[in-house]
């Protein structure tokens, strides 16, 4: 029950961050909004501990996001020098590790933070097995046992 009250005030806020109208009417619209679509969903089944985790520890993933923020711009910055520089080294690897995470959630949030950093790609991911194509042997030899994995750990284990 209360996942589904999450998810109502989820849908419900984010109408109004959309709509940003405050009149009487339309937020009784967007009320119904949500809640036609919370029944929906719990029609098809999708209001489940993986379509809405509420269980994450949502102080340790707003402490996450700005990490990985940085963790693009810095990777992207290192991307461009590469690729603009003639004398630094692109030497591309692929490498697979043992990731920390249990839950496909865990999985599914280390995998997308991998992709979403520049040069590298989650290729393969299993429960206990990550493949991954970095841009240079030194970000592949930083993927196993990284802060990343440590970070998306404790985000699954809050």
């Amino acid at each position: 029950m209360a996942r589904q009250f999450s998810a109502l005030i989820a849908l419900f806020l984010f109408w109004v961050l959309l709509s940003g109208m405050f009149t009487p009417f339309l937020l009784a619209a967007g009320a119904g909004s949500a809640l036609a679509v919370l029944l929906f969903a719990r029609r098809m089944d999708l209001v489940d501990h993986e379509g809405h985790p509420i269980h994450l520890g949502w102080w340790a993933l707003f402490s996450y996001w700005p990490w990985l923020a940085r963790e693009i711009v810095t990777s992207a910055w290192d991307v461009t020098k590469r690729i603009l520089h003639p004398r630094l080294p692109i030497t591309a690897t692929l490498v697979e590790f043992v990731p920390s995470q249990r839950t496909d959630i865990g999985l599914v949030i280390h995998a997308n933070s991998i992709t979403l950093t520049p040069g590298t790609i989650a290729v393969e991911v299993e429960p206990g097995r990550f493949l991954v194509h970095a841009l240079t042997r030194e970000g592949a030899a930083g993927l196993a046992g990284s802060e990343m994995d440590r970070r998306c750990a404790a985000l699954e284990s809050s």
